[in-house]
């Protein structure tokens, strides 16, 4: 079943013109990455997702639903979790406060909740009275995904999340990702670490200069040479 479905989106910045019609979809179970250089539009294309940016056309469907005018904060009622790029954790809180913060929309964070974040992510239960700030990267980074689960997302939207990390901490997030999705959370993925990506992805669309050049499988675009070349360093 097509949980996402992204149609012809234009979005502009003043005079930049940042998405040319982008078009996908993301269907249930699946992980689907966009990969492409920095600045090419993925970023943009999660912000249009979950509203916080507006497309002059087109349109955003999810779980059958138009989404293209619902406010960003409602969309997480609905069961959309976006993890942004940065991971823009509450700094001053502890890591207990923005796992709580993450359930703001059930009114009270369930135990259960907490528990389960804290078996996935063991190292936030070491910290969970630790101030968020002083975690490591990784830490953070673990932290901003635990948070979103919190929502018990349908669709979780992870905006790089390996950026700015150890290649074993990388490896830990990547894992993470696929056992989220062994569990029944659909992904959808944006990273520059292409190939870490498309190794864990169903499917992957390449985007460059704000449209989408290639699609396929993880592994055909993983084997083909354009990608191989621009993105593997093959």
């Amino acid at each position: 079943m097509c949980m996402l479905k992204v149609d012809d989106l234009n979005v502009y910045y003043g005079k930049i013109h940042a998405l040319k019609g982008v078009s996908f979809d993301v269907n249930e179970g699946e992980i689907v990455s966009l990969i492409g250089a920095n600045g090419a539009g993925k970023s943009t294309t999660l912000k249009t997702i979950s509203g916080l940016l507006r497309s002059k056309t087109g349109g955003v469907t999810f779980m059958g639903e138009d989404i293209s005018k619902i406010d960003a904060y409602k969309l997480v009622e609905k069961g959309l979790a976006h993890v942004p790029e940065g991971r823009r954790i509450f700094l001053q809180m502890s890591v207990m406060e923005n796992l709580e913060m993450g359930a703001y929309i059930k009114g009270k964070a369930d135990k259960a909740d907490i528990e389960s974040v804290f078996e996935k992510f063991p190292r936030l239960k070491e910290r969970k009275n630790q101030v968020a700030g002083t975690l490591s990267g990784g830490e953070q980074q673990m932290l901003a995904m635990g948070r979103a689960l919190m929502s018990h997302p349908k669709l979780l939207m992870l905006d790089e999340p390996s950026m700015g990390l150890a290649p074993i901490l990388v490896e830990q997030i990547f894992e993470i990702i696929k056992e989220l999705n062994d569990a029944g959370t659909t992904i959808l993925l944006v990273e520059q670490n292409a190939e870490m990506a498309l190794e864990v992805s169903d499917r992957a669309y390449v985007i460059e200069s704000g449209r989408v050049s290639l699609s396929g499988t993880g592994e055909e675009l993983r084997n083909s040479d354009t990608i191989k070349k621009a993105y593997l360093g093959g």
